[in-house]
């Protein structure tokens, strides 16, 4: 291990002397091509165009690049001769010309003017609508003029309403089978990272287009050689004249049932730098959709970012971001479990009450200090405080106990025959985490044609503080105790657990050129990371009295409660409940990869060898134990990539990936300290094998303004590890043992179509169609009987098909939406299920006289096949909006929101899998009314302008007029 860090840090020496000493030879410091893009209409330097350079001879591709905030590219050529060079933007006319470079001389293209695509029809121009969607290479690009969301609505609005989209209640987003990663502005990272924020503060009235594209990595857009590690973003253009000057937007709600919500946004752009300060409060759900809203939350956020650039030279990216967060979530769940013989019901009544302070700190810094050397650091730190109280009531049946009764939970003595236990549980919880991690990465270019390498340096620190207080009491219906009456089961117990961990990774890679277009890569990580916890347990469980009795329905009430036991806590303490972990793991990445691109395909070819020990120390439940573990892993990836035309392309990816059991499944030690819940390990588990594979493809024909986007996924899992349950029907409880498993796999695919029905766009329609199917496999037991393969088969469809219409002044859209799903269990066929989940109706948006706006959204919601009967509903749901502008310049605001007028909305979730299936149903305020105050002040190069409109001759434009949108 000291060899190795030894040999990392007299290699970082080489690369900084080699760094300072070495100059590139003078041929090569001339084999330049410079130039500037900018719009042939406005004059405007055009950002984020795509610039290409090919051989002449055999269209091989040599390099790429993007311009910059002021138009400029720079492109190193590997030698003299004949090149052509394309640069092309979304929206625009490609640009094709040829180039000749001679020795020590620069290529100095100038500016270089695109004009606008427009579509010509017997020798006329058709001006008409803006087209939805437009596929350009990698990219889809969405206009926000077709999706109009009412006045005052952030980004969050624009999403849900694109083809192929869903944002679920934790503001993660999915378009087309992806997850996206990252929210970029202009091409620069914004909340670094942090999609939650930019989706519910920045407004749909600034954004000019939005990108959805897969971003290369860090080490990929530096060496400019593919590494197939890209994130899924959404990048979001500002309109053109807004991206400098000062902008100022507050929006101010309260509404009845003591709603609120309020945000604010202020920035400062200007040719280098981009200041924005963020503030967001509110207790409305903004992210679920009609079928999930999951209990009351409240969200109270203020952040900034900072971003500047210095014309490539130096860029800097920084954000700061405080959260709080509370809640009040209380849940109703019906839940079946599959056992060979038979299956167990079970009813749960929760309400939990939470309350967490987060900040965290992002920093990314880029510099080149020359055309051949870059320098790259990212950093990022956090601390948070979180607090719970959480009380429950349940009971568990051999029957379904809706077979008897309305509301189990409150007729328990009429299901009594049926009844196997109940329990009643009340948890206070408290935690405080620390953590920061940092990353230096130093690239050189040794030659023109890609020679280059890398050197990469990360550390990590962290630490955590938890407690925990539960009290629980259990009553086992058919076994009694000595005086022949229910048996009961009670604990009562104080937990503490502090936890540290910290890594590093030390990482070198070298690019070699073998052929034009194509390029060899090795790389070698060393990855170190070790955790400790050591949980004390203090157990009152025998005491005469219940000392924590008055305590759990409050917040931190540590001190009252601790101090009435302080001078006797150790005395309490438990060692067979404590349990002290120390886990060290050492990980060797070992990767070669082949990349090879040409103008019409590339494709990359890789295998990752993993070699991993790891050291795992653990004293619980009286066993002592000290183990050591060798293993390889081993990684194989394809991805293949081919350009039918700049709106054709096709990718397919595969990835084959090991993944080992956990240390603590491979120890066979059973944990009984719960005996309704009892775990075993297994020395005998194999690592399971996961293989994936993908495939998407996308066109778009600018005649008819129609987009097809088409994908597919694959995976199967071979020695999958599950968990071999036995259930005991004395007590109702279950003994866990992880086993490996074959036969998991699952497949979805989905087709997004939207196309205009006339030449003007005035007329559209779309569909969005996904289906998903599961092959779940376990192991399910009862008591001491053989363990039994169950095997659940699962389909989803989802079919949404839209249609609308839109002028200047109105858009109407009608939609429809089915969501079926198939499920059969092969020992349950009793538990076979056909849910479904539908909904129809219409949105609309007008412009009335008086600047009054009028928009409406009703829609028929729908479910069947339920157990419960009362999930099985109609739901007539009614939201709009009326606005209307205010004072000379339309600055000021005023909206009235309602929503659920009608007052028919319900929440509820449902999940099937190998083992079981559960219906959960939540608490949420629906319906409510909010009135907001909005208020809109940019100064654009000392002009103010509240309206989105702009003159020439402050650089800007009619955000409705151009940018390829109109025809």
């Amino acid at each position: 291990m000291y060899n190795l860090i030894r040999s990392f840090l007299v290699l970082t020496l080489l690369f900084v002397t080699f760094t300072a000493a070495a100059q590139p030879d003078p041929e090569d410091r001339k084999l330049t091509i410079r130039g500037q893009v900018r719009d042939a209409e406005l004059k405007e330097p055009m950002v984020q165009a795509t610039i290409q350079l090919f051989a002449a001879s055999d269209s091989t591709f040599v390099g790429g690049t993007v311009s910059n905030e002021r138009g400029n590219f720079y492109l190193t050529a590997p030698s003299s001769g004949t090149y052509r060079i394309k640069i092309s933007s979304v929206g625009y006319q490609t640009i094709e010309r040829e180039i000749t470079l001679r020795r020590n001389a620069n290529q100095d293209l100038g500016n270089l003017l695109m004009e606008t695509e427009s579509i010509m029809l017997q020798e006329a121009v058709i001006t008409g609508r803006a087209a939805q969607v437009i596929v350009k290479k990698d990219t889809i690009l969405y206009n926000p003029e077709a999706y109009r969301t009412p006045e005052g609505s952030p980004i969050e609005e624009l999403i849900k309403r694109i083809p192929g989209a869903e944002v679920d209640e934790d503001g993660n987003i999915t378009i087309n089978g992806k997850q996206v990663k990252k929210i970029l502005l202009d091409g620069k990272e914004f909340m670094l990272g942090d999609v939650e924020t930019a989706l519910k503060n920045i407004p749909v009235s600034i954004i000019q287009n939005m990108k959805f594209y897969d971003q290369q990595s860090d080490e990929s857009r530096i060496t400019g050689i593919e590494d197939g590690e890209k994130e899924t973003v959404l990048d979001f253009s500002i309109k053109k004249g807004m991206n400098r000057g000062y902008m100022t937007n507050l929006d101010l709600g309260g509404g009845t049932k003591h709603r609120y919500a309020s945000r604010g946004m202020g920035s400062s752009f200007t040719d280098k730098t981009r200041f924005v300060l963020l503030g967001n409060f509110n207790n409305k759900e903004e992210n679920a959709g009609w079928w999930n809203r999951r209990g009351l939350n409240s969200r109270k956020m203020l952040g900034t970012n900072f971003n500047f650039d210095d014309n490539d030279k130096l860029k800097i990216d920084a954000s700061v971001r405080w959260n709080h967060r509370g809640g009040d979530n209380q849940t109703e769940n019906a839940k079946e479990d599959f056992y060979s013989e038979g299956s167990t019901f079970s009813n749960t009544l929760t309400a939990n009450y939470t309350r967490s302070d987060n900040w965290w700190g992002n920093l990314r810094f880029e510099w080149k200090p020359d055309s051949l050397t870059n320098i790259l650091v990212r950093a990022n730190g956090s601390y948070g405080t979180s607090d719970g109280t959480t009380q429950s009531m349940a009971a568990t049946y051999d029957a379904d106990p809706y077979l008897y009764a309305t509301d189990p939970l409150n007729q328990l003595s009429v299901l009594k025959p049926y009844a196997i236990n109940q329990n009643l549980n009340a948890n206070l919880t408290y935690g405080e985490n620390k953590n920061a991690w940092a990353m230096l990465q130093l690239y050189r270019r040794l030659n023109p044609r890609g020679r280059n390498i890398i050197l990469r340096v990360e550390g990590s620190a962290g630490n955590s503080e938890n407690q925990s207080v539960s009290d629980n009491e259990v009553l086992l219906f058919r076994k009694q105790d000595l005086y022949g009456n229910d048996s009961t089961y009670y604990t009562a117990r104080y937990s503490t657990t502090p936890a540290d961990n910290w890594g590093y990774v030390l990482r070198t890679s070298y690019s070699e050129p073998l052929w034009k277009g194509a390029h060899l890569q090795l790389s070698y990580e060393l990855r170190y990371n070790q955790n400790k916890s050591d949980r004390l347990t203090y157990d009152f469980s025998h005491m005469s009295t219940n000392i924590f009795e008055g305590i759990t329905p409050e917040y931190r009430t540590w001190d009252p409660w601790l101090h009435s036991v302080y001078d006797k806590l150790d005395d309490y303490l438990e060692r067979d409940l404590s349990r002290y972990s120390e886990y060290k793991n050492y990980t060797h990445n070992v990767r070669l990869n082949l990349r090879h691109r040409v103008e019409k395909y590339d494709y990359n070819i890789g295998f990752l060898v993993q070699p991993q020990h790891s050291n795992f120390i653990q004293n619980y439940r009286g066993v002592y134990v000290d183990t050591v573990r060798n293993v390889t892993n081993l990684t194989p990836t394809f991805d293949f990539h081919y350009k039918f035309s700049d709106q054709s392309n096709l990718w397919l990816h595969y990835r084959g990936d090991t993944r080992q059991p956990e240390m603590t499944q491979l120890l066979d030690i059973t944990d009984d300290s719960n005996p309704l819940y009892v775990t075993m390990g297994n020395p005998g588990l194999k690592p399971q094998f996961t293989s994936s594979l993908n495939g998407y493809y996308n066109n778009y024909i600018v005649r008819y303004k129609r987009s097809i986007v088409v994908y597919a996924n694959y995976r199967h899992i071979r020695n999958s590890i599950s968990n071999l349950v036995r259930y005991n029907p004395e007590t109702g409880g279950s003994i866990t043992r992880p086993e490996n498993i074959n036969g998991n796999w699952n497949v979805n695919a989905g087709f997004t179509f939207n196309t205009a029905l006339d030449s003007t766009a005035h007329w559209n329609v779309g569909t969005d169609t996904r289906v998903r199917y599961n092959n779940l496999v376990s192991y399910v037991a009862q008591d001491k009987a053989d363990a039994a393969k169950n095997t659940t088969r699962t389909t989803n469809l989802n079919e949404r098909i839209t249609m609308g219409y839109r002028n200047d002044w109105v858009e109407v859209s009608l939609d429809g939406q089915l969501n079926y799903q198939h499920t059969r269990n092969e020992l349950q066929p009793t538990a076979n299920l056909d849910t479904w989940q539908f909904n129809y109706g219409g949105q609309f948006l007008v412009r009335l006289p008086l600047d009054f706006e009028l928009s409406m959204n009703l829609h028929e919601r729908s479910r069947r096949g339920y157990n419960d009967a009362s999930m099985n509903t109609n739901e007539l749901i009614w939201n709009g909006q009326v606005s209307k502008p205010f004072l000379k310049n339309k600055s000021l605001i005023v909206a009235l929101n309602f929503y659920d007028l009608l007052g028919q909305q319900s929440n509820y979730e449902r999940w099937v899998n190998a083992t079981g299936r559960s219906d959960t149903r939540f608490n949420s305020v629906n319906s409510y009314a909010m009135l907001h105050v909005r208020y809109r002040l940019n100064m654009f190069g000392g002009k103010i302008d509240t309206e989105g409109r702009y003159d020439k001759k402050w650089g800007g434009r009619d955000n409705r007029g151009r940018g390829g949108w109109r025809r």
